[in-house]
């Protein structure tokens, strides 16, 4: 990222934004942790935070330049809901009741190819019984990553948005 700045601040840029996920950590690394409740075990025990200035700090090291950190609350990574989220959850919501009505439990709606449906939540959930215990795309794992040929990373690309690899 550093190389980055530099190249941006020689092509006239005086500024550049790093935007560092809560949950980043360095290759080989230990993750940011701010606390802990009941060892860090279970939904939420583990309270992450603190990177963006780690890397702030680490940045204004290498570049020589001024690093300020942000850490966005809720308003601003959420925002305002508008009308669409409010009619959107709704719609979940009421497609959420229907599933129950009809007994089918153990699902979770969702929106397919633009239209409410439901997935059982093993197709969510995987074989993995501890949230967050095994990472990425294996039948395991409760995570899904976008792979990197996916549009939303090519379109993040074309806009100029650098993903640090």
């Amino acid at each position: 990222m550093a190389e980055k700045i530099e190249n941006r601040k020689k092509r006239g840029k005086n500024f550049s934004i790093v935007i560092v996920a809560e949950g980043a950590k360095p290759k080989g690394g230990e993750l940011t942790i701010l606390g802990t409740r009941d060892n860090g075990s279970g939904v939420d025990n583990t309270k992450l935070g603190g990177v963006g200035q780690v890397v702030a700090k680490q940045l204004e090291e290498l570049t020589g330049l001024e690093a300020r950190n942000t850490t966005l609350g809720y308003m601003q990574r959420g925002g305002t809901p508008t009308a669409f989220d409010r009619v959107l959850s709704t719609k979940y919501g009421t497609k959420a009741m229907e599933l129950a009505l009809e007994g089918k439990f153990g699902t979770l709606a969702v929106i397919k190819n633009g239209k409410l449906d439901s997935v059982s939540l093993e197709e969510v959930v995987g074989k993995n019984t501890k949230i967050g215990a095994v990472s990425g795309n294996t039948e395991e794992s409760n995570l899904r990553k976008v792979p990197m040929d996916h549009d939303l990373i090519k379109t993040a690309r074309s806009v100029g948005i650098n993903l640090g690899d």
